[in-house]
């Protein structure tokens, strides 16, 4: 089969609040069809059968089906890993939400699975694949900031217990800044700038308990289980050196970059990972001024689920994907050693290694990949 004309049918597993942008991205690619959804709450996975015009099944019969060929992952973070093996088993291909899972053993499990099943794995964020991270990574490697030297990031907040309706899990093993919103900004820094060599960290519990002030569990008091503001030194292969700050610790931040990498000739500021739009932003002796930047790539809004599509379009090809279990299981390494680094009064090297992706073609409007 010409691999323009394959398509893939999908299952998703999870049908909370994440999985309506993958619905709807798998709609938007005509290589992709989702067949079937299952959630642990059946009258969840009805409902967006019903919305979505796809069947509503237990998660072994969406195990079973021999048509799907994808499953998505969006359980909770606990459940990551463990779901991730019950589908490769099944013999079919995964993409997770983040984080790839709890522990760097778990992420090894799941990478060695998939390559001795000869399938594929690949784990969200893919905002990085959008418009604002991938306009950056061109002004890198067109070299309109020299060579790039060092960068901060920042993630601060006050913390989700306002908002989320059920944010407890945020506080507990698995949760925390780090694990919670890091991926963002690691998959984005390693497609900006390639792998990380080591790193160092300080962590803190700053408020032993949460209080919800959300609907409808206003009241509930949450123990603190995981350190909630944490600042870590990363230093790239490439030599470029940094701070990364997660904290749910902060009250009223001001200004704080999401990400700014500073390079010999010129700065660039990176919008919030989180999103795959915003504006870049760039300074150099060109400009009086930052200057902002226009998008030179497509998924400028509402484009989560491309990592999906990529790897389809991967798989079709036999190409390498984007959004991969070798990324996904770096960025976990670095988290976990982030944290370690911090109890153990050390510097981490880190085991683990991946290729920087390849970048986006920027010639192609949105939901349309080759």
């Amino acid at each position: 089969m010409n691999p323009t004309e394959q398509t893939f049918a999908v299952g998703i597993i999870g049908c909370g609040s994440i999985s309506q942008a993958y619905f709807t991205a798998c709609k938007r690619f005509p290589f992709l069809r989702v067949s079937a959804c299952a959630d642990l709450n059946p009258a969840a996975a009805e409902a967006k059968a019903q919305e979505h015009g796809c069947r509503a099944l237990t998660v072994e019969a969406l195990l079973a089906d021999p048509e799907i060929a994808i499953v998505v992952n969006l359980t909770i973070p606990r459940a990551h890993a463990e779901i991730d093996l019950r589908i490769l088993a099944a013999g079919k291909h995964v993409f997770s939400e983040k984080p790839f899972a709890l522990t760097r053993a778990e992420g090894e499990a799941v990478v060695a699975a998939a390559a001795s099943a000869g399938l594929r794995v690949g784990c969200a964020p893919d905002t990085c694949l959008g418009a604002a991270v991938q306009t950056a990574r061109k002004v890198i490697d067109d070299g309109e900031i020299g060579t790039p030297l060092s960068f901060q990031a920042n993630m601060i907040c006050g913390g989700h217990e306002h908002w989320h309706p059920s944010p407890e899990f945020y506080y507990q093993r698995g949760g925390g800044p780090l694990f919670d919103m890091g991926p963002y900004y690691l998959h984005a820094l390693i497609t900006l700038l390639g792998p990380v060599k080591r790193v160092a960290g300080l962590t803190r519990i700053s408020f032993p308990s949460r209080t919800i002030t959300s609907a409808p569990k206003r009241g509930t008091v949450v123990a603190v289980e995981v350190p909630t503001h944490i600042v870590s030194l990363l230093e790239f292969h490439n030599g470029v050196i940094g701070q990364l700050t997660t904290s749910f610790d902060v009250k009223h931040g001001h200004a704080s970059p999401n990400i700014e990498i500073y390079g010999s000739a010129g700065s660039l500021s990176v919008p919030d990972p989180n999103g795959t739009g915003g504006i870049p932003k760039l300074k150099t002796a060109k400009f009086a001024d930052w200057v902002s930047l226009r998008h030179t790539h497509p998924y400028a809004e509402g484009s989560r689920g491309v990592g999906v599509a990529d790897m389809a379009r991967a798989i079709a090809q036999g190409r390498p994907h984007r959004a991969n279990g070798a990324i996904a299981l770096h960025a976990l390494d670095i988290m976990q050693a982030i944290h370690e680094s911090s109890d153990e009064c050390r510097h981490i090297l880190l085991t683990t290694t991946c290729e920087r992706p390849e970048a986006m073609r920027g010639d192609l409007p949105d939901w349309v990949l080759e």
